[in-house]
């Protein structure tokens, strides 16, 4: 897998699922291109008109917590999020940002040793993470190859498209 390259923007605690995607636009429509424009505004109204492709999300601990909306990962997605480090994620945004094609790594220091705006170099298949701003690098556990792979392919539904199967089924 390439490597990921950059801007931060930080967020705390216990980003939920509703902070992520409020549930009064996802009601509305299903179309991901207009739920991005809403993305984090509880949080930062304009973040959706900032943030560049490949650019991570850094936050707390809990990121993705309340109801299992595969909206929020998705919406993160479209606007060009490139990974999310937290210090733990809630289990279901964990695999729903790996099945929409969103590399996630939980860390304990790079939450509280990022600033927004530093830049930021991940290289999942070596589990390293470098901060290009400050210079510091960290180790990271790797992605078990199999969900590697699903995000190499660009998400579980990418994957069976390109390969008409799971690959799990061979």
């Amino acid at each position: 897998m390439e490597n990921i390259e950059g801007n931060v923007w930080k967020f705390g605690d216990d980003v939920s699922t509703d902070l992520i995607i409020s549930g009064k636009y996802k009601f509305k429509t299903l179309d991901m291109g207009e739920l991005s424009k809403h993305a984090m505004e509880g949080a930062d109204p304009e973040f959706s008109g900032k943030v560049d492709e490949g650019d991570v999300m850094v936050a707390g601990e809990n990121f993705g917590c309340g109801s299992s909306r595969e909206q929020a990962p998705l919406v993160l997605k479209e606007l060009g999020i490139g990974a999310i480090i937290s210090k733990f994620f809630a289990r279901i945004f964990f695999r729903n940002a790996i099945n929409v094609g969103i590399p996630v790594i939980e860390h304990e220091k790079i939450p509280d040793e990022t600033s927004e705006g530093d830049k930021l170099k991940i290289d999942l298949n070596n589990g390293k993470v470098e901060n290009l701003s400050t210079g510091k690098v960290y180790d990271v556990d790797p992605l078990p190859d199999f969900l590697l792979q699903i995000l190499e392919d660009g998400g579980l539904v990418e994957q069976y498209r390109k390969k008409g199967k799971f690959q799990w089924e061979d």
